[in-house]
């Protein structure tokens, strides 16, 4: 990508605090960053991440969309994988002492984490760097040394172990160790500027307390807001399920998007695109007026972003069939296939995806023994978990035959009088039942 063209500091900081939650102190950075545009010396801006999963979320995008931002203006973004410090694991939010990750475990998620952060990050402009490189050489002499740079009452006052003391809970000695140890990072990156989320402020702190102490001059701190999840209440996490991942399929992608409240939808803007603040007021203007429907502007978005991580034309493809599904009410293009041989009252059926062309399980008989609901064929295909749950589905007009609601729980599927039918359940799951008649010898 080519850099971005600034005149002054001030256009510089502007172009930096898009979505920023705080600076530390922003005076110092506006003081690095004259320096380096009056010497031509590009700033080192950081940021850690420990591989504690395999794969990323739009929640861990927010905070290397920022270090783009650095990059794009020609700094030296600095991704660093904390393999090291993974293996002793952060306690911030955490009520309790984690386990360890093993090094077989760290090793394995860190593999994956530089082709997905490539999709934001230009690989030929980005140095990656491991934590283990200089803390798994460290020796018990140096560790003592670092300990003695920083107090423990200042270390209990942070709130998440001030939390546990109260209630009693136990901290693990090298959960101390943890932001100290981090802190060598900054010192041996020799940073100017290191990123995070908001959460992540008293370890930045610490960071910027210890590189002074080794004689550095203390970097500038930059804190991205914590992106909430699809439930629009919780922070965006993969246990939580309330995540959008960056590899899943462009349509998966857009229809989580998709169900986001729409309130939410400016801090996305504000967070994951390169939306300036004034174009985000106009839009969000536009929907107050009346002039723009809401889902549209959400489309938008969903589209924009999405095109970040799977190209433009896949992104396109994923909103024309969110269209042509959940605004058109039109059957999507590829649906799943049931095929169904009626052998007097007994079927046998396969389910069989267009695109992959193969059967994905085996035939089984199945005998309807006469009575021929629709909630009980439902339930026996698999799509629905249970016949209670097909007739509840059925009650709250879920369920629709060729495009028409279904009401009635006790309604009788007829496969004489059709060879083909479209089945819709809930808002995203479609299939097409096949009637293949054969003769009983």
């Amino acid at each position: 990508m080519t850099p971005v063209k600034v005149k002054s500091v001030e256009e510089h900081l502007t172009y930096l605090k898009k979505g920023v939650a705080e600076i530390i102190p922003e005076i110092e950075l506006k003081a690095k960053l004259e320096n380096s545009l009056k010497t031509g010396k590009p700033l080192r801006v950081y940021l850690g991440v420990d591989p504690t999963a395999p794969d990323l979320h739009l929640g861990h995008t927010v905070v290397l969309r920022k270090l783009k931002h650095f990059q794009d203006l020609g700094h030296t973004a600095v991704f660093l994988i904390g393999d090291f410090s993974a293996m002793i694991g952060d306690p911030t939010g955490v009520s309790e002492t984690r386990p360890p990750l093993t090094r077989e475990q760290v090793d394995a998620n860190a593999k994956t984490y530089l082709a997905q952060v490539y999709k934001i990050l230009d690989k030929e402009k980005t140095e990656v760097r491991y934590n283990s490189e200089w803390l798994g050489k460290m020796s018990a002499e140096d560790v003592v040394r670092l300990c003695s740079h920083y107090r423990l009452a200042r270390m209990l006052e942070r709130e998440d172990f001030s939390s546990r003391l109260d209630k009693g809970q136990p901290i693990s000695v090298h959960e101390l160790l943890y932001p100290l140890l981090t802190a060598m990072d900054a010192v041996k990156l020799q940073s100017d500027v290191e990123l995070g989320a908001t959460e992540q402020k008293f370890n930045l702190l610490v960071h910027r307390e210890i590189q002074r102490e080794y004689g550095l001059p203390g970097q500038a701190i930059l804190t991205m807001p914590i992106l909430v999840g699809l439930d629009g209440q919780r922070k965006m996490s993969k246990s939580l399920g309330n995540y959008v991942g960056i590899t899943e399929p462009p349509s998966e992608m857009f229809g989580k998007m998709m169900s986001i409240p729409d309130e939410l939808m400016w801090s996305y803007y504000e967070l994951l695109t390169d939306r300036a603040p004034q174009e985000i007021a106009a839009l969000k203007q536009e929907v107050a007026a009346g002039k723009l429907h809401p889902m549209d502007a959400k489309m938008r978005l969903a589209e924009e972003v999405i095109s970040g991580f799977h190209g433009q034309a896949d992104a396109r493809r994923a909103a024309e069939s969110f269209q042509r599904v959940f605004r058109d009410r039109q059957n999507p293009e590829q649906i799943q296939e049931l095929k169904v041989k009626r052998l007097g009252t007994h079927f046998v059926f396969f389910m069989k995806r267009p695109e992959a062309g193969t059967d994905l399980s085996q035939p089984r008989d199945v005998s309807l023994l006469g009575a021929e609901r629709w909630s009980k064929f439902l339930a026996i295909t698999g799509q629905v978990s249970s016949i209670a749950e097909a007739e509840r589905l059925i009650k709250q007009k879920a369920v629709e035959i060729d495009g028409e609601v279904l009401t009635d729980p006790t309604a009788r599927i007829n496969l004489d009088l059709k060879s083909e039918f479209i089945v819709r359940i809930g808002k995203k799951k479609f299939f097409r039942i096949v009637v293949e008649q054969q003769q009983v010898h």
